[in-house]
């Protein structure tokens, strides 16, 4: 490990509080690189913990390797150290996570979120081969992801606790929504391994039993809530972090009414940060979504374009 990666392990296995699971604006069919610059731009201002390119709400699998190398550079060169860019670099071949691992590695990101491979329905022992093989490609850290809705294939606390023995497996993004696990893991890992929740609406739970933070949805569209709900967590504010997860419950159903991130995307379309395009088989969001999201926005004091109307809580940078 260079003297240059340092700065690079200590910002990702301290990671807390909320990083923004990015979409990617598509416009005419194209990567509007420029759109996606300015929400990482905005993220960054408002106090977000770290940037995560081409996940599930970035729609990776829609994405040629060419898009994401572009992206992840793009979010790297906006953010230039100050928080840190996390790359998906999943897949359920092997091979292609491996290669799709190296291209963000190239292209300047801090570490990796590796989905667990959907389709196949590996063993546990495909599961740890898989993720092992990830890990010894590359020179940086990794994250798990754990998302069994869309995978059809759970990663068991067995096999995360093997794997969290390599050492540049540093934690596990958990989107089961299972409240127990958390503070399961927690008294199996240490304090060390990251445990991030991917499910904005039991966010606060996996807080209150061990959780270091959440890979966010909802903070694409309010950051500023979700930053004050985790500090008022971390510093005892009990009542005002349970006010604030009340506050944003709605926007979080409303959210995910349909698939990820047709929702986010209609949502950000309605702030003026990019258009609400989608690559099929996705499609935009239907009409009862688009009413949901659009009085979430107006509940919320969330005005546009460009947020002009937004409240100051929302977009004040943190200074």
């Amino acid at each position: 490990m260079t003297l240059h990666s340092l700065p690079r392990w200590r910002s990702i296995t301290g990671l807390t509080g909320y990083a923004s699971a990015l979409p990617t604006p598509f416009r005419m069919g194209h990567v509007d690189i420029d759109a996606f610059a300015a929400l990482c731009t905005w993220q960054i201002g408002v106090g977000i913990s770290a940037l995560v390119v081409c996940g599930t709400t970035g729609e990776a699998s829609a994405l040629s390797a060419a898009e994401q190398r572009e992206l992840i550079g793009q979010a790297v060169a906006v953010a230039r150290g100050r928080v840190p860019v996390i790359a998906g670099a999943g897949s359920n071949v092997t091979g292609h996570a491996i290669d799709l691992a190296r291209g963000a590695e190239a292209a300047g990101a801090d570490a990796l979120l590796v989905v667990v491979p959907y389709y196949n329905r590996p063993s546990q022992e495909g599961l740890y081969r898989h993720f092992r093989a990830v890990h010894d490609a590359v020179g940086i850290p990794v994250l798990l992801y754990d998302v069994p809705s869309r995978t059809g294939c759970a990663l068991a606390d067995d096999t995360v606790v093997r794997l969290a023995e390599l050492p540049r497996i540093v934690g596990l993004k958990d989107a089961t929504g299972e409240l127990a696990r958390p503070a399961r893991l927690r008294a199996r890992l240490g304090t060390g391994f990251r445990l991030l929740s991917g499910d904005d609406a039991s966010a606060l739970g996996f807080f209150a039993r061990g959780g270091d933070g959440c890979i966010s949805v909802v903070s694409n569209v309010a950051p500023r809530l979700c930053t004050d709900l985790y500090a008022a967590w971390a510093t005892g504010a009990f009542a005002e972090a349970e006010a604030l997860s009340l506050t944003i419950a709605g926007l979080s159903h409303a959210l995910f009414l349909e698939s990820n991130p047709v929702p986010v995307k209609h949502a950000l379309s309605l702030m003026g940060m990019m258009a609400p395009a989608v690559r099929l088989p996705l499609c935009e969001a239907g009409e009862a979504t688009r009413r949901a999201v659009s009085s979430c926005l107006r509940d919320l004091g969330i005005g546009g374009p460009g947020m002009r109307g937004a409240t100051v809580r929302q977009l004040a940078p943190v200074r």
